[in-house]
Formats: structure tokens, C-alpha cells, sequence
């Protein structure tokens, strides 16, 4: 195998995904890294207080097919939210796909991550030829009419939130890069952070307090927090106690040194005469 010399070999980048052809002209191929780490953080904390968990299913890199008339035509949201799908019980009716005139319901919510070669598609940019098929845009705003669409660009830290309004996207000016979206009870956006020991900005949900929806992870170091917290708390209460049943029983043999009876040394230490007894 022929090798670069050493002072020429990392002078330029590396090719990435979208830099090389795959076998299938039509297959975009696997997701790469931040496409696997970001999708699954958004479905990790998408836990909202106001629909119960059994009416929500979220998705990453499924086929979205959404034509009966094209059963052949899909596209495949990085990360979508449906509200009001059914949600399965068993493994074997895991979905291999989402297909729109079986579910019954659109998603509420998509989340595109741009990447190289594919932003003028995410943001409605394409024109669409008689012969190809609609946009990603067109799919999510005019045939599925999803009341969000999200846009993160990571290489910028640009996040793009538009909603629909009528029979168009409206993009929504942002503050501090957060949508509040009143039907979940939760708000989406930037966080400066590290999620699986990587560091950067993630797209992340969080609550009315402004307070991130805990990682499973995260969640796990709480309740260990709080364990640690509870256990040390009780160590200290059980110190307490026997110091003062040390300083009792001191006390009650001094009056008892002095010949007083146990019913005066109760009624002195303000104690039951049972204590009195028991520590004497």
C-alpha cells in the first residue's frame, strides 16, 4: 500500500461520508457520529409533563413514506416527534418504517441536521423538476403540514425553528436559541455541554424552569447524589442522637450522684421516668 510522506499526510482533510460515492446512488448511506449522538439525546430527554409518555413516539433515521399513491416515496427525518401514534409493547411490532396512511397521524415535530450537500434541500432551497420528487421542505410543509420544523447547523451552532402558518413555514426569531412550545410543556434548544464524553453544543430539551430534562445518565448521578445526600443525613442524625443520649445519661447520673430519686431527675431533665431508668 502506498503511504503519503509523513510531512504531507494530515495537510489535508479526510474525505467525509458525503465526500465519497456509496454502491447505492440512491442510499445516502449511515449516519454519521453526530447524526447517532444527537438524535438519540433529543429522544433520551423528550419527556413531557403534559402528554403521557404512552402517546409519544419519536424517531431517527426511519423512512417517513407519505404518499399512498407513491408507496415508494419516503424521506427520512433525522429525529421526529408523533403525538398520538401508537406506541408498541412488544419487539416483533418494532416499526421497520413510519408510513403515514397507517399511523393515521403526522408527526408534530422534525429536526434536520444539516450536513455537507444536503442544506439546500433541508431549507427549501431546491427547485423541484417535473420529474423528481417533492423536497424535503415540500414533504413537511405542503403534504404533511408538520406544525414544527427544526434546523440545526452544528458547524455554525445555527439553529432555525419555523412554524407553520396557513399553508407556509414561518421562520420564528429565537431568544438564546430556545422555542417554547406550549403543547409539550417544553422548550427546545442550545446547550453548552458534554453528553456521552463528547463536548459541544447540543439541541436539547428543557422545562418551564429553564432546567435541561435529564439524561439517563445524568438522572442515574442524581438519584446517587440524593442516596449519598439521604445516607449521609442519617449518619448525622444518628451522631446527634447518641450524643445526646451520651449527655442524658451523664447528666442523670450526676442527680443521682446527689440522691435525688429517679422521679425528681426526670422531672429535672424534663425526661420520661422510663429514660431515666434506661440510661441510668
Amino acid at each position: 500500500m502506498v503511504q503519503a510522506p509523513a510531512s504531507h499526510r494530515w495537510q489535508q482533510p479526510l474525505p467525509t461520508m458525503y465526500d465519497l460515492p456509496s454502491e447505492d446512488p440512491e442510499e445516502p448511506g449511515l449516519p454519521d457520529e453526530f447524526h447517532t449522538f444527537q438524535p438519540t439525546l433529543l429522544t433520551e430527554t423528550c419527556r413531557t409533563p403534559q402528554i403521557p409518555l404512552a402517546d409519544c413516539f419519536t424517531a431517527q433515521d426511519l423512512n417517513l413514506y407519505y404518499d399512498p399513491r407513491h408507496t415508494l416515496w419516503h424521506k427520512r427525518p433525522d429525529w421526529f416527534l408523533v403525538l398520538g401514534a401508537r406506541r408498541v409493547e412488544r419487539q416483533e411490532e418494532l416499526r421497520w418504517s413510519y408510513v403515514i396512511w397507517q399511523e393515521g397521524v403526522s408527526p408534530y415535530l422534525v429536526v434536520e441536521l444539516l450536513s455537507p450537500g444536503t442544506e439546500a434541500e433541508d431549507l427549501g432551497q431546491t427547485l423541484r423538476d417535473i420529474d423528481k420528487l417533492p423536497n424535503k421542505w415540500q414533504v413537511y410543509e405542503q403534504i404533511l403540514r408538520i406544525p414544527f420544523y427544526v434546523v440545526y447547523d452544528r458547524k455554525r451552532n445555527n439553529l432555525r425553528v419555523f412554524r407553520l402558518e396557513g399553508h407556509r413555514y414561518r421562520e420564528l426569531e429565537l431568544s438564546f436559541d430556545q422555542v417554547w412550545l406550549d403543547k409539550l410543556g417544553l422548550g427546545l434548544g442550545l446547550w453548552q455541554g458534554e453528553y456521552q464524553g463528547v463536548e459541544g453544543k447540543w439541541l436539547r430539551w428543557y422545562d418551564e424552569q429553564h432546567v435541561c430534562i435529564p439524561t439517563h445518565a445524568e438522572r442515574f448521578e442524581q438519584e446517587k447524589q440524593r442516596a449519598d445526600m439521604a445516607q449521609e443525613q442519617a449518619e448525622t442524625e444518628k451522631q446527634r442522637a447518641d450524643a445526646l443520649a451520651q449527655n442524658q445519661q451523664e447528666s442523670i447520673r450526676r442527680l443521682l450522684a446527689l440522691n435525688l430519686s429517679v422521679e425528681q431527675v426526670a422531672a429535672a431533665l424534663a425526661i420520661p421516668v422510663e429514660t431515666v431508668e434506661r440510661l441510668q
